[in-house]
């Protein structure tokens, strides 16, 4: 079975190193959308919280992005799976690791739980949370 390792990361602290051993993988840079990180009202919160996710998701500009990102990833995927290949990782970057970073590596671990037979190994470095999907 594939196993998807989903990082959310701060720049600010490097990109992670994929300890599969394969030393490959994706790394997304956030930066380019809308930073709710810049308003007080969100410093306090992360990605996982709605207030943040109505905040990314009003404009449509992280919609945008994510869809080009599922596209390369699904395809990745499927040919990793028709390959045989055990471990692929994917990395979303942005300031600080809080907000944007954080709400893609939980869409992306939502959308390829529901699409493929894949375990998920989601890491958000920067607020010490691990699961395993």
């Amino acid at each position: 079975m594939l196993s998807v390792t989903i990082y959310s990361f701060s720049f600010k602290r490097g990109i992670p190193v994929d300890e599969s051993g394969n030393g490959g993988g994706y790394v997304f840079d956030c930066r380019s959308t809308h930073n709710p990180g810049k308003y007080e009202q969100f410093k306090s919160l992360t990605g996982l919280d709605q207030p943040v996710i109505d905040f990314l998701e009003q404009d449509g500009e992280i919609l945008t992005f994510l869809k080009s990102v599922y596209a390369l990833i699904d395809h990745h995927v499927e040919r990793f799976i028709e390959r045989d290949f055990t471990h692929l990782q994917v990395a979303f970057g942005c300031t600080g690791g809080q907000h944007r970073s954080v709400y893609c590596a939980e869409h992306l671990a939502k959308h390829l739980k529901e699409k493929y037979n894949v375990a998920i190994h989601l890491i958000h470095r920067e607020r010490g949370i691990e699961k395993e999907l």
